[in-house]
């Protein structure tokens, strides 16, 4: 078919490139001021050579419910192949992508989210222990290490305290890139210079460390009597096991491993980091959510992490490759388009969130919020497994936090800046942390 793409900036692809990848919520609201609800970026890879963005609910819930296999997801999501790998859940499709989420999924079930509470709790408390009153928190930093601390207890065991060590340091570094990063992944002899030749040695020690632990659980003597995710996923095939599943292979293991390190504590950690900075800014809603912390109020707490990513979106967009010519929306788009459905743009929609520059968590308690409106997992069947997870553990920190210290704000505004895919504090988000019983 003749491409027709809604219209969209005539600036030259690596220029639309280059803005998109690291002024995203500014360049999103410019395009949507001056195209409207649907218009085309034109960009070079990794990025996606033309990206159709809408951002109306009713656009979103039709490219959210349409049909996995002319929508792949993991084709759209190919800038993450060379850190995330082949396999990972985010980047599979159609039978693949299905086998990957149900191995992953039993991780994450309800029973599952009230087996972890305690330990989410307990590694919170350990963290704020070490807080002192009177110094200024840099929350981003903090938040990253509290939940990278979660994430492998979960996903490898409580005794696996050397391992988690070593691997650490170098997850934080690999997450802590910018767009010229990404660079390197399109013209790999850029990976024998300077930055991308650290990212490139960082990404292989990882590697290592994660086969390493591979290799040794699969000799464990006793694999069924751990209960982490790394033994589910060493089970799967085995005769204990009632599924028709295939055992998964060391590469498989390791792409969807390095996935749920990355992805389990890299987007929660820096919504924490936005919601700890607005209730330093709003005083009254930081009252209001003390007193739901000392009452066991989930919902307030959790209103809060919703508010914070909402006014805060962390992931601007989620995207689809389509596989044939489609009609999106009205707009005729042919095979090999990427369309995203813009968060950025629908959490900002003063339609659909009224007032949308203040920070109101009540409005997710007083119905406010329409279904489809508010989008920081994503949509349809591949909505973020995680997302109960993220929403349990953010309501477990911002209890520990608020039941011990007051926030008090050291600067009037924190602009956003993107790291790797997502939007966090530029300034770290930071906090003086004041005892209660000093607070006036």
């Amino acid at each position: 078919m003749t491409a027709v793409y809604p219209p969209g900036p005539r600036l030259p692809r690596v220029v639309q490139t280059l803005v998109h990848a690291k002024w995203r919520g500014w360049f999103a609201a410019a395009l949507s001021r001056r195209y409207g609800d649907v218009y085309t970026m034109r960009m070079i890879a990794p990025y996606a050579e033309h990206l159709v963005v809408f951002s109306r609910p009713e656009h979103i819930r039709e490219i959210f419910a349409g049909d996995p296999a002319d929508l792949h997801a993991g084709e759209g999501n190919r800038v993450l192949g060379p850190v995330m790998g082949q396999h990972s859940v985010l980047l599979t499709d159609e039978g693949e992508h299905a086998r990957a989420r149900r191995l992953l999924m039993p991780a994450f079930t309800g029973s599952a989210l009230r087996g972890y509470r305690g330990m989410v709790a307990a590694i919170a408390k350990d963290h704020v222990d070490r807080w002192r009153p009177g110094t200024t928190l840099a929350t981003l930093d903090r938040m990253n290490d509290l939940t990278l601390d979660v994430i492998t207890q979960v996903v490898f065991g409580v005794g696996e305290r050397r391992g988690r060590d070593e691997l650490a340091p170098r997850l934080r570094y690999l997450v802590d890139v910018g767009p010229l990063m990404f660079m390197g992944w399109k013209w790999q002899r850029l990976q024998r210079f300077g930055p991308w030749k650290r990212f490139a040695d960082n990404k292989n020690a990882i590697d290592d460390l994660l086969y390493a632990e591979i290799t040794q659980r699969r000799t464990d003597a006793d694999p069924d009597a751990r209960a982490d995710v790394l033994s589910r996923l060493l089970a799967v095939g085995s005769p204990s096991e009632t599924t028709v599943d295939a055992p998964l292979s060391d590469a498989e293991l390791r792409d969807q491993l390095v996935t749920l390190l990355l992805a389990g504590h890299e987007t929660t950690a820096s919504a924490l980091s936005w919601a700890m900075f607005e209730l330093a800014a709003h005083p009254e809603v930081q009252e209001r959510a003390r007193r739901a912390a000392a009452e066991d109020d989930e919902k307030y707490l959790e209103a809060v992490l919703k508010e914070a990513m909402r006014r805060r979106t962390v992931i601007g967009g989620a995207v689809r490759r389509l596989t044939r010519d489609m009609t999106i929306a009205g707009h005729r788009l042919p095979r090999g388009t990427v369309v995203q459905t813009s968060i950025v743009l629908a959490h900002a929609d003063p339609g659909h969130h009224p007032d949308p520059e203040t920070f109101r968590p009540e409005r997710f308690l007083d119905g406010d919020v329409a279904a489809g409106t508010w989008l920081p997992f994503g949509g349809g069947v591949r909505r973020c497994i995680g997302a109960g997870f993220s929403l349990m553990e953010g309501t477990a920190v911002l209890s520990e936090v608020l039941t011990r210290f007051a926030l008090v704000p050291t600067r009037g505004h924190e602009r956003g800046r993107i790291r790797n895919i997502t939007q966090v504090p530029a300034h770290g988000g930071p906090v003086v942390l004041r005892s209660l019983a000093a607070a006036p």
